[in-house]
């Protein structure tokens, strides 16, 4: 899968990617827990998408490195679609 073929709604999504750059971190707090939220641009042969970063995968990514994002899903936020793990898919960090 490239990310060319990524449209909003589509899921159980499997795709190597490679970090271009990550955003800021921010904070927030939903059901009374804390959390963290950054948004990377990745970026493949095809082009290029925000990917969103949750807590703790946040400081396992920056500039350079190649994930492999199984079971993703993409949403849509403020009219971008937006690559993410969520709650049921797995971010894997590639040497």
């Amino acid at each position: 899968m490239q990310i060319s073929e990524l449209t909003a709604g589509k899921t159980s999504v499997n795709i190597e990617v490679e970090v271009k750059s990550v955003g800021e971190i921010r904070e927030f707090q939903k059901y009374g827990k804390q959390g963290r939220v950054a948004t990377a641009i990745v970026k493949d042969e095809s082009g290029e998408m925000n990917l969103t970063l949750w807590n703790e995968d946040i400081d396992k990514v920056q500039a350079g490195l190649k994930l492999k994002i199984e079971n993703g899903y993409v949403n849509e936020f403020q009219g971008d679609p937006q690559l993410t793990a969520g709650k049921y898919g797995k971010l894997v960090i590639l040497d």
